[in-house]
């Protein structure tokens, strides 16, 4: 058995770069795109996962998913409708996002509100994955419980029975959301704790910002 981990020790000190107002774009969006491109060039693993928070009747709950598009509208990432994020976020259409880069030690903070997107565009979108992927999105009733790990197999093959030699249609049950911001904070760690926190909030269509403490 191995010694407990002493966790209130386990410390690291920020100090690879600053954030300064002159230095980052007006538009968030546009720093976000800066920033996943560093992320992608610094060969981050995964550098477009991202925390996804919903909550429904008080009560949150996060996840990670894959960011798939961004753009002047917003973040978009893809899930079946009736899995638990689906259902929550029919509920409740608020949602946070969170983007953690450890190796440019950096993180973004997004919140918004949230909208399927148009059904061409899922259907798009959906054509381009692996066919595997197609496949389990019928395979898979996403966070209902299963009986076992051998019913789920059986699906899969039986999907891929169902659909030999023919292109697999988007299911119904499937699609894309997009988070719209409405704020967004940029994070970049530096020594001392002493943290750089640059704040961005959607007034109407225009976007102000401002420093916040650490």
């Amino acid at each position: 058995m191995t010694d407990e981990i002493d966790l209130a020790h386990m410390r690291g000190s920020y100090q690879r770069a600053e954030l300064h107002e002159e230095r980052v774009c007006t538009d968030p969006i546009e720093q976000v795109r800066l920033w996943l491109d560093d992320a992608v060039h610094a060969d981050v693993p995964e550098p477009n996962a991202m925390c996804l928070s919903t909550c429904f009747d008080g009560l949150p709950s996060s996840r990670m998913v894959l960011l798939r598009r961004l753009s002047s509208d917003g973040f978009v990432f893809f899930t079946s409708y009736f899995s638990r994020k689906g259902r929550e976020i029919e509920r409740n259409a608020h949602a946070a996002l969170l983007f953690y880069w450890p190796q440019l030690e950096r993180q973004i903070r997004v919140e918004g509100h949230t909208q399927r997107i148009a059904e061409d565009e899922s259907d798009e979108y959906f054509a381009s994955r692996p066919r595997g992927h197609q496949l389990g999105a019928w395979a898979s009733e996403q966070s209902e419980p299963v009986e076992n790990r051998e019913l789920l197999e059986q699906r899969m093959h039986d999907y891929e029975e169902r659909f030999e030699g023919e292109d697999v249609p988007r299911p119904h049950s499937w699609g894309g959301y997009v988070v719209i911001p409405q704020r967004v904070e940029f994070w970049q760690g530096r020594l001392n704790r002493m943290h750089d926190r640059l704040e961005f909030t959607r007034v109407n269509a225009a976007w102000s910002m401002r420093r916040l403490q650490p």
